[in-house]
């Protein structure tokens, strides 16, 4: 630095120090000359003052000087390489006091030019995140430099399966400010089975815009960050074993199982509803001769004996031949044709409502098959009631398909009902795919309707 000369006197010592540059993390000197032009002898004290002071020292602080002598003082920078010495113009002074006249203490003043340097400091945060599809993670970037920048970033993989998206894509930031910036990394085909697929990246923060020409080769960021996304398979490999297992037991019950049971239960029911021949000869309960054979007379009074197709002999009323349809079983009750009934219950949620067959008059229904159906998944609660008797309850949610044979068949006489109770607790969602307005459940009632004999 050029020195600079600076009088002393009891009216006026000094003259200003020309300019000076330094760069921060650097050392910059100049020098001051102090002379003594009174006639007494007088010691001169030095001090920095101003937004320099923190980082700049004279050496030596103090000189004593006879008169017409003079002394030539340092002053040294040295701005620390920090984000609060900002670059630009800071002014400087050099208070010079004299010990033996005071009132003439002078401030010798100069301006000093900081230089610019860049420094971001960057990390990113999780450096390994897994996903089906996407990945969340927080870039963090602080300026260290001593000048304002703008930051911008960039992604980079070695393929295209990945999708990058930066919230803000840009930053502005003050010397010593810090800022949180969103990732989200995205795939654009899911993996469905197998192992889990590793995607490295690098993300890499850096200023925008035209860097300072004073330092060209000065590093301006840090080396890229790298980070990676692990996209796990959408089904794990236990979860296929799992299904695999219970197709195979679905096809085991549905190919072995369930018909063995059909078939046992149908040879149970063909065999309990099976007529049972009556010896030839035989009375009833009330004096009667029952015939053998289909078609043949019965004699009713004193008289017996029977004929194929010929009325009863004797003093008797004449026999009644039979045709081959309906059978007494000795309860008075003929033998029917096979009846089914359906019952449809419609309810709205929260309701409880019922829904009835009624035997007819002169008739008995002997019930051997019941299926309920609840097409809409509804939710609730159901009851079903043979006249009288409490045949079942049922939870709506449990099923939607379910059926009932019995082996001996429930006989429901003349005016009784069927009666099915639905509670709607929550309707289902049917095939359409929105959802019902209320429940609707369906039972069908299968079984003989018999006529009582007269």
């Amino acid at each position: 630095m050029t020195p600079s000369a600076a009088s002393s006197s009891p009216g006026a010592p000094g003259l200003d120090i020309p300019e000076v540059t330094v760069a921060p993390g650097d050392i910059a000197t100049t020098t001051v000359t102090v002379r003594n032009d009174s006639d007494i002898v007088e010691a001169y004290s030095l001090e920095i003052v101003g937004d320099c002071a923190a980082w700049t020292t004279v050496e030596p602080a103090r000189v004593s000087l006879y008169p017409g002598t003079s002394e030539t003082v340092t002053l040294r920078l040295e701005p620390p390489r920090s984000p609060e010495v900002r670059a630009g113009e800071v002014p400087l002074g050099v208070r010079v006091l004299p010990a033996e006249h005071p009132e003439s203490v002078r401030v010798l003043e100069t301006t000093v030019r900081i230089g610019a340097f860049h420094e971001l400091h960057s990390e990113l945060a999780p450096r390994r995140r897994r996903g089906w599809l996407r990945g969340r993670y927080r870039l963090a970037v602080r300026n260290q430099g001593n000048t304002p920048v703008r930051v911008g970033f960039t992604p980079g993989q070695a393929g295209e399966e990945l999708a990058f998206a930066f919230t803000p894509a840009q930053q502005p930031l003050e010397p010593g400010e810090s800022a949180e910036i969103g990732l989200r990394v995205r795939t654009g085909k899911p993996v469905w089975f197998g192992a889990p697929v590793v995607w490295p990246f690098t993300v890499d923060a850096a200023e925008t815009g035209e860097q300072d020409a004073s330092r060209p080769d000065e590093p301006a960021v840090r080396a890229p960050l790298d980070a990676e996304f692990v996209q796990i398979p959408i089904f794990p490999k236990w979860l296929l074993a799992l299904l695999a297992a219970l197709l195979a037991l679905l096809l085991a019950w549905f190919m072995l199982v369930r018909p063995a049971v059909r078939s046992a239960a149908k040879e149970a029911a063909t065999e309990a509803v099976q007529p049972r021949p009556t010896p030839a000869g035989e009375q009833g309960g009330d004096g009667q001769t029952q015939g053998a054979a289909p078609g043949t007379g019965t004699g009713t009074g004193a008289g017996k004996g029977t004929a194929p197709g010929a009325g009863s002999g004797g003093q008797g009323a004449g026999g009644e031949g039979g045709d081959g349809t309906s059978t007494d079983d000795g309860t008075g009750v003929l033998g029917g044709p096979q009846s089914s009934q359906t019952i449809d219950v419609q309810s709205a949620g929260g309701e409880t409502k019922p829904g009835t067959y009624q035997v007819p008059k002169d008739s008995v229904f002997r019930v051997t098959d019941l299926v309920v159906a609840n097409f809409q998944g509804d939710e609730g609660l159901m009851t079903i009631t043979f006249g009288d008797r409490k045949i079942t309850t049922i939870a709506l949610e449990t099923f939607r398909n379910q059926d009932y044979h019995w082996v001996t068949p429930i006989k429901i006489p003349e005016n009784d009902t069927v009666t099915v109770e639905v509670t709607c607790e929550k309707p289902g969602t049917p095939a359409t795919g929105r959802q019902a307005q209320g429940c609707h459940e369906v039972v069908n009632v299968s079984g003989v309707l018999s006529r009582t004999a007269r």
